[in-house]
């Protein structure tokens, strides 16, 4: 009796096994470094276009690298969609990251392709964001503080514990900040800025566009973000203004990887190819998204910070995507700024 009991529990056993791996045919572990708005709409776009189960998990871009590095023996992520350039290109320079040149490679713009060309195309550019802060105008009024025009302006005592950035080892938008004020300055001198900097910083947060968001609520004046993170507070119908450094500002090119070794190689294709397509960039302001698409026929919302209207630099993505560089680059931050945070 109990070997027939054994035969049958084994015999289901079987039957759930054979189903769930017909079942895993069909998905696609996807980890989004964008605003989790974002993420789920495209994670429930993809899945209704293609029936695809998509398994998401929003992660800033550090995190994700970290993640990725962690498990490359044994990878439980097939595609990493957006989140900074930089960790990307580290990824693919470690060679954690799979090449493949996309169809939708020629409806491009030109930043987003070279993004593919200096990673061997183990990664690719889906959108820009040039990098600023937003501040909440109702608490600079009532506070009685001027506006802060450029980097300099935000080492003013008047600031003090009213300004939040995030910490460059968790995101990638303070990452783009530290690299973007090294380039600027000199790396010595963008140290002793960012120490003197640290004297008006409330919090260093974990994800890039928390500092503005709190700003928007009112919790600090000045938060040091992607703009287009700052725009979509101000669309919310928040007090926040956007500001593009007077000194000159880095971008981002939010990036996309297929991780070597995924387990669902054709539905991470799939959703690259779809993920590069103008209607689907298009969308991305439905969910209060406004970068600059790198598809070139995509439709740019007009909220969108106008590239031709900021001081850009040449930002140096391959020095500081750089694995050696950026290891360093963190290692100083935490020792002079992050051992003596407030």
């Amino acid at each position: 009796m109990g070997s027939m009991k054994m035969a049958a529990a084994t015999l289901a056993a079987g039957v759930t096994f054979f189903a769930f791996s017909a079942h895993a045919d069909g998905s696609l572990n996807l980890i989004c470094s964008a605003d989790v708005v974002i993420c789920e709409q495209m994670e429930g776009a993809f899945e209704k276009e293609t029936g695809v189960s998509v398994n998401m998990v929003r992660l800033s871009s550090g995190e994700t690298y970290a993640k990725i590095r962690a498990e490359a023996r044994n990878p439980k992520t097939d595609i990493w969609w957006a989140g900074t350039g930089d960790p990307h290109l580290q990824a693919a320079s470690e060679g954690l990251t799979l090449e493949y040149k996309s169809p939708m490679l020629a409806e491009l713009q030109d930043w987003a392709v070279k993004q593919a060309e200096s990673a061997g195309y183990r990664t690719v550019g889906v959108y820009a964001g040039a990098l600023g802060w937003g501040y909440n105008t109702e608490i600079l009024k009532q506070k009685k503080l001027k506006e802060p025009k450029c980097w300099a302006d935000l080492l003013d005592a008047s600031y003090k514990g009213e300004v939040q950035i995030a910490n460059p080892n968790s995101s990638g938008t303070a990452y783009t900040a530290l690299a973007t004020l090294v380039q600027i300055m000199g790396e010595d001198q963008a140290f002793d800025y960012l120490k003197k900097l640290n004297g008006n910083v409330s919090q260093y947060t974990k994800s890039g566009s928390a500092p503005v968001k709190a700003a928007a609520r009112g919790e600090t004046a000045i938060g040091i973000v992607f703009m287009h993170d700052a725009v979509a507070q101000t669309v919310e119908g928040f007090p926040v203004k956007s500001v593009a450094p007077c000194e000159g500002t880095g971008y981002e090119i939010g990036s996309m990887s297929i991780i070597k070794g995924a387990k669902n190689l054709d539905n991470a294709k799939k959703w690259y190819d779809w993920a590069l397509s103008a209607a689907v960039q298009s969308k991305m302001k439905e969910a209060k998204s406004f970068q600059l698409p790198s598809n070139k026929t995509a439709e740019v919302p007009k909220e969108a910070p106008k590239f031709e209207d900021i001081k850009l630099i040449d930002y140096d993505f391959k020095t500081y995507g750089d694995p050696a560089k950026r290891k360093a680059l963190l290692e100083r931050w935490d020792r002079e700024i992050g051992a003596h945070a407030n």
